[in-house]
């Protein structure tokens, strides 16, 4: 639960609030996917659960029981595959994480692509209970985009009606995908990417040397978090096949179809990410004024695109439909 850099202006904002006993019924923690909302709102929780004044202590009775961290069997993961619960659900009784949970009626048993009006209807339940441990009771959700309409409606009651030591720490990555009505009802934390000399720092400081962290940063818009995964994880080539199949794509020398099969059977998401990043950088560098609503209706497909994989269509044909407008 190590903070970054970035996040200290927040942190300290927060940590004053709980001094005084100010902190809010319902947070809604936001920033772009990388920068390490989920560290920061583990964080805020054990602060929120301390029984010391310098929260997080790390070793009242508290901290040691939200500490001591359990997997469920079997795992839960997102739709992507990673881990619902990186570091596991939390010993302590005052504090429920809640994600991505296993569907214990389906045969066989699988886990559901989004957060369901059960699981929040339980979390109710229980903030209706007394704290055990005297302090607080706090609710982690994530990703709270990932909630259905049915789940969404029976959250606003709970937000609707806060009870007291009760606190909701909501965290996404696109705020905008939550109704309004739930974003009206929580105060906003939002952590901004930091200045590029601190990103080039703190990538430094894991090993990255400055050629690669330029390269990296240029490739994640200046996220430090995806920079360093991709380096770790090759993502820098895969940067740069995706920038070879735009450039065919675009000079007319490349088949949309060919590409959409290949992009489809292989990081279909990051793909079109890289792919919506580059035309925007190409925009960015246009000299001809007549390129540009292509470039930009391509840019728009693209994302779109990113949103159409999280449906039942098959990846290719999504991939395809918004590849063919650049193929024109």
């Amino acid at each position: 639960m190590n903070l970054a850099p970035w996040h200290a202006q927040e942190w300290q904002r927060l940590l004053a609030r709980r001094a005084q006993d100010r902190l809010p019924h319902a947070l809604l923690l936001s920033g772009a996917a990388g920068l390490g909302q989920r560290a920061f709102a583990e964080r805020l929780v054990a602060a929120i659960v301390c029984e010391r004044d310098d929260a997080p202590c790390g070793t009242c009775r508290a901290c040691r029981l939200y500490a001591n961290r359990v997997q469920r069997d079997p795992e839960e993961t997102r739709p992507d595959g990673a881990l619902a619960q990186p570091d596991g659900h939390p010993g302590h009784p005052d504090v429920r994480f809640v994600g991505y949970a296993l569907n214990e009626k389906s045969s066989p048993k699988k886990m559901f692509t989004e957060l369901v009006v059960e699981q929040i209807r339980e979390l109710s339940d229980w903030l209706a209970l007394p704290p055990q441990l005297g302090r607080a009771q706090v609710a982690l959700i994530d990703p709270a985009d990932g909630m259905n309409v049915a789940a969404a409606n029976a959250l606003l009651k709970t937000l609707e009606e806060p009870g007291e030591r009760r606190h909701l720490i909501l965290l996404t990555s696109t705020p905008a995908r939550l109704p309004a009505t739930i974003r009206s009802r929580c105060q906003r934390v939002e952590i901004h990417l930091p200045p590029a000399a601190q990103a080039h720092a703190w990538l430094a400081a894991r090993g990255v040397d400055a050629k690669r962290a330029a390269a990296a940063l240029r490739t994640a818009a200046g996220n430090p978090g995806i920079a360093l995964e991709l380096v770790q994880s090759g993502g820098l080539a895969l940067h740069a096949e995706v920038e070879a199949d735009l450039r065919d794509l675009l000079a007319g020398k490349a088949a949309a179809a060919q590409v959409a099969n290949r992009w489809s059977k292989s990081e279909p998401e990051r793909r079109l990410w890289f792919a919506a990043m580059q035309l925007q950088e190409r925009a960015r560098a246009l000299t001809a004024p007549a390129e540009l609503p292509k470039l930009s209706a391509g840019f728009d497909r693209l994302n779109r695109a990113r949103e159409c994989l999280r449906g039942p269509l098959r990846p290719e044909l999504v991939i395809l439909d918004a590849l063919s407008a650049l193929a024109a």
